[in-house]
């Protein structure tokens, strides 16, 4: 076990749980974080030491593990997914499906860092961040997520307003309703009842794979567009990259990241059921995965050669669609479906926010306590429940342009939300046997470059409208020559070091403790010393973050006082 450092004479020691009654000698900020777990389906004591063996107990096991994973994956495929997914298949057909098996490991690289870094430490994110990188980035990772995570339960509720009307409900009272349901399921006070809920809502997802039966779908064409990259003849590259670069920010989300973590954390999973939690990610990528392609290929087999084909609107459309050329049922099925994954996504992405406030403003934030014992959990989230709602329902309200500053901050913001979640899994003590091997190293390195080419090309997009496919192009391209020779220069310059002495190899690291190895208190633990070459990256992040944000706001702004 990796022995905890104290803090150095000149260093200032940093509480812990805030009053939140957490246990003398945890890293966890509140006691409510420790003790049996209580999934959906089933409990497993905190004082049962015994190790599954038979394939029944192995079961019994998973399903009181399973959870997490779903939850955030199926509340992945929210609103904003079902727009953009179906805006896929009824302007370019099933020609974009192969994007779905790409984002794949990706999506499990990810949250599996975040898995570790929950199983392990027993802190959520935005602490995590706080604690290690300094009270700028602490504040800037929890303000940000505040707004985005505002902006995204406003795209939750358009849905769900989107839904209600194709269903014949009033608007008003049906969004009214709707976040009073949201707020409800998790203020019970109980764990249990709120995951319990979550998983209807996970079946409830499974609409979906009705209508995509009852549209004739062509399964070759299915399967050849799965595996085989294509752009659709004819359509603009400019178009088709920007959509995929949507595809890519709808899939991929900085509330994922606190979301889960916090997450499980509150269901108190240790290291020793990792294995377990993994196997809960896989089944929520699948059932996500299945759901977008879903979507797609139904959208594309039922407008395909008709007069609305290239001509998506909004959900709204869709669901009219499907009604006209699929049946009545299908369209009812679409928007209950829809109205579902709203729900699930705004409940997820409020619970993110709620829980990465309790840790930075040392709150006592668990769904195992009530409503009296954690009043600033539970206000945070009924707040931003709630004025979300009213905008959406407030006549007049941009949303329109809300939904586009979603998009455009969601990809602004995700790289960095990414930069951290690597830094952080390469913190030894932080994360101890549990940090991040080579390999993964390699492969998120090459995910942020990649999504930071990206987050370029969709700022540039917001920016200048009327940018073509040339420029997007040249800035890919531009993109992934300059990452490469940053990789290279940085490998070059690190074998240099090495074979001169100036970097001496590091120790292996002993993995042998991974099942009992908890991170200590963080009031333990020094701060990291960045390198140079960090702290001028980290710079160069704020940097790009800053000017970014500011030149988006203005953009908006001036889309606002055009539209006005």
């Amino acid at each position: 076990m990796t022995a905890a450092r104290r803090p150095s004479a000149t260093s200032t020691p940093r509480a812990t749980a805030h009053g939140s009654g957490a246990p003398a000698g945890s890293a966890v900020l509140d006691s409510a974080h420790v003790g049996d777990i209580k999934g959906a389906f089933g409990t497993i004591r905190a004082d049962d030491t015994s190790t599954p063996k038979s394939w029944k107990t192995r079961l019994k096991t998973l399903l009181a593990i399973i959870g997490p994973g779903l939850i955030v994956m199926v509340g992945d495929n929210d609103a904003g997914a079902f727009g953009t997914y179906s805006q896929a298949g009824q302007n370019y057909g099933t020609s974009l499906l192969w994007t779905l098996l790409l984002l794949v490991p990706v999506l499990f690289v990810n949250q599996e860092m975040v898995l570790r870094l929950g199983v392990v430490t027993g802190v959520g994110h935005a602490r995590l961040i706080l604690e290690r990188f300094g009270k700028f980035w602490g504040a800037f990772s929890a303000i940000d997520l505040f707004i985005l995570n505002a902006l995204t339960i406003i795209t939750e509720f358009i849905g769900i307003s989107i839904g209600l009307d194709y269903l014949g409900v009033p608007k008003i009272p049906g969004v009214i309703v709707a976040a009073l349901v949201v707020i409800a399921a998790a203020s019970t006070g109980s764990f249990k009842r709120f995951e319990r809920t979550c998983m209807v809502l996970v079946f409830g997802s499974l609409l979906l794979v009705p209508i995509f039966f009852m549209s004739s779908p062509d399964y070759g064409q299915i399967g050849h567009d799965f595996v085989v990259p294509g752009v659709p003849a004819g359509s603009s590259i400019a178009d088709v990259t920007l959509l995929i670069i949507a595809i890519v920010g709808t899939t991929i989300a900085p509330w994922q990241l606190f979301f889960q973590q916090s997450y499980v954390i509150d269901k108190r999973i240790t290291p020793r059921y990792m294995k377990y939690e993994k196997a809960d990610l896989w089944i929520g990528i699948v059932i996500v995965v299945v759901g977008a392609a879903a979507i797609i290929s139904f959208t594309a087999f039922a407008f395909a050669g008709q007069p609305e084909f290239g001509q998506f609107t909004d959900a709204g459309g869709v669901a009219q669609g499907l009604e006209k050329y699929v049946g009545h049922l299908a369209g009812i099925l679409f928007a209950l479906a829809l109205i579902d994954a709203s729900i699930i996504g705004a409940a997820a992405v409020g619970l993110s926010t709620s829980y990465a406030l309790g840790d930075v403003l040392g709150l006592k934030h668990s769904l195992h306590r009530k409503v009296s014992d954690a009043k600033g959990f539970y206000a945070a989230f009924a707040g931003i429940i709630l004025l979300s709602a009213v905008i959406v329902i407030i006549p007049g309200s941009p949303l329109g342009l809300l939904t586009v500053g979603v998009q455009v901050l969601a990809g602004v913001l995700l790289p960095s939300a990414t930069v951290f979640l690597l830094l952080l899994c390469n913190d030894k003590a932080v994360m101890g046997p549990w940090v991040n091997g080579k390999a993964m190293n390699i492969f998120t390195s090459a995910v942020i470059a990649v999504l930071i080419i990206l987050s370029i090309v969709l700022t540039s997009a917001t920016l200048f409208p009327g940018i073509d496919g040339t420029t997007i192009l040249e800035i890919l391209g531009g993109g992934a020559a300059l990452a490469l020779l940053v990789g290279l220069g940085m490998f070059t310059a690190r074998a240099i070091a090495k074979a001169r002495g100036g970097i001496s190899a590091a120790p292996a690291v002993d993995r042998s403790e991974r099942h009992t190895w908890r991170m200590p208190p963080l009031a333990l633990l020094e701060r990291p010393q960045l390198s140079l070459a960090r702290r001028v990256g980290l710079g160069t992040l704020r940097l790009y973050l800053l000017i970014a944000m500011v030149l988006v706001i203005i953009r908006v702004v001036q889309l606002a006082l055009g539209a006005a």
